[in-house]
């Protein structure tokens, strides 16, 4: 398929329907968020090999803590020969890597960025969209080498019809790059990946129960369709969670919590970690700028947002975006985190988000309460159909939001209260000591009052993501007018 076709996949009940927005104008294309073709493995220009040589040592400069004296000695290369949309997402990866490696590769956390990583990434980033740092973007959609493109030993199933050669097949995967060489990581960054690939036909079956379900014209049978097709996105959740459970089996929760997210970390909130002020981007010759933005999040998956966007979830701004915010949680209003990170996605799927909620306000919640409070949609029998559909698909959506919580604790929270014998000062030694852990037995300091653990996007771990599955719980609680 064509980059520049609207991908239309068979959906249960919508059979011939087209998608009622032009998916090829905001970059979603048959494998969803992710790029049609494989992503790069390297920049096909020779100009570009000192960046190139660096990052395929990635892991061995950081391990022998010779990364930041490397980069220092970089030439500051233009990015005039990038020529094509995936060339610009190649090189965002291994400037995003190189970035964090630089910040997080030593006994302490790098303030400074210099010119050499400073330079070309603030073009780049700005030519895509997003701000500098490393995104999910960056380490997940354009990250993602499939070993077997035609593999066919884990096929999708019947609700989920994806092309053949979709990246669905998460044992066959691999990420282009990591920070520390383990599998472990790659499987961590594969496993959104496959889900990703897994949940790509959701977005214009979605977009098209939706456009049933708010049409005038809802007819005898819509509300059938309605039901359908949240039906269909119960199941597809339920898919997305039964990869998300796959996690277990090949990253360990040590390896996780100590060596992997550490360089996920952005420089937002990010103090205790070693960055007060967050990191200054040098762009040389007396010219350059404090920044603290977010780090590597699942908040920035825009799949994830589309099912909050289609079933009509409402996230508040909680106090949660600051670890240290309890004792504000009751501050209401503002900006959620959900919509601060959309700025953190490429700017097309930001756009495509955006256009969606305005063409159908409050999703499917609203939708499928006013079909019901009107009753000309169907039958009392079909209708009540249709609302325990949309019980059923957010019920799926917060239940996948509690395996999420679960797994936190998993390779988070029982870490993080494990003895950590490491000396740096990094996320995870921050953490530690956050909970008491991090010094030898006799000479641990106490808990922060009012501290939480902090998470790679910079927010209070637990209370935001306890507040996420509860407002997704709530999104499902329909009041019919």
């Amino acid at each position: 398929m064509s980059p520049l076709e609207t991908p239309v996949f068979p959906s249960k009940g919508v059979h011939t329907d087209t998608s009622p927005l032009s998916l090829q104008d905001y970059a979603v294309t048959s494998n969803g968020f992710l790029p049609e073709e494989p992503p790069l493995r390297r920049l096909p220009d020779p100009y570009y090999a000192p960046w190139e040589s660096l990052v395929e040592t990635l892991s061995t400069s950081i391990a022998e803590q010779t990364l930041r004296q490397q980069v220092d000695q970089l030439p500051v290369l233009s990015t005039d020969r990038l020529t094509t949309e995936p060339e610009w997402r190649r090189a965002c990866v291994v400037l995003a890597f190189l970035t964090h490696g630089y910040i997080w590769g030593g006994e302490t956390a790098a303030e400074i960025l210099p010119p050499p990583l400073t330079t070309p990434l603030l073009t780049i980033t700005t030519h895509l969209g997003m701000p500098p740092v490393a995104t999910y973007a960056c380490v997940n959609l354009w990250n993602f080498h499939q070993q077997h493109p035609l593999n066919t030993t884990s096929p999708a199933s019947p609700a989920s019809p994806s092309p053949p050669s979709a990246p669905t097949n998460l044992d066959a995967l691999t990420a282009l790059h990591t920070f520390t060489g383990t599998p472990d990581e790659s499987w961590f960054y594969m496993v959104s990946v496959a889900m990703e690939a897994r949940g790509a036909y959701l977005v214009p079956a979605m977009l098209r129960t939706l456009e049933a379900a708010t049409s005038a014209r809802v007819g005898k049978c819509g509300a059938e369709v309605v039901a359908d097709g949240l039906g269909e996105l119960a199941a597809g959740i339920g898919e997305l969670g039964g990869l998300l459970d796959r996690m277990d089996e090949r990253c360990d929760p040590m390896v996780f919590y100590h060596r992997i997210r550490p360089f996920l970390a952005g420089s937002k909130n990010m103090a205790a970690a070693g960055l007060p002020r967050g990191v200054f981007y040098d762009g040389g010759e007396g010219v350059g700028e404090w920044r603290q933005l977010r780090g590597g999040s699942n908040g920035q998956s825009s799949l994830v947002q589309f099912l909050d966007v289609v079933l009509g979830v409402e996230h508040k701004a909680m106090g949660n975006s600051s670890p240290d915010s309890v004792a504000s949680s009751a501050k209401v209003g503002g900006e959620s985190f959900h919509q601060e990170v959309r700025r953190y996605m490429p700017e097309p799927h930001r756009r495509f988000l955006e256009d969606v909620a305005v063409r159908y306000p409050g999703g499917m919640r609203k939708a499928v309460g006013d079909l019901v409070a009107d009753g000309t949609g169907g039958s009392k029998e079909e209708l009540m159909a249709v609302r325990e559909a949309f019980e059923g698909a957010t019920r799926a959506l917060a239940e996948f939001r509690n395996k999420h919580l679960q797994m936190v604790t998993r390779y988070i929270i029982i870490p993080s209260r494990q003895p950590n014998p490491n000396q740096g000062v990094n996320l995870a030694t921050a953490s530690s000591r956050l909970t008491g852990t991090g010094a030898p037995e006799g000479r641990r300091p106490a808990p922060t009052a009012g501290g939480e653990l902090t998470g790679t996007g910079g927010t209070a771990l637990l209370p935001f993501l306890k507040q996420s599955r509860d407002e997704t719980f709530q999104a499902g609680q329909l009041r019919v007018r």
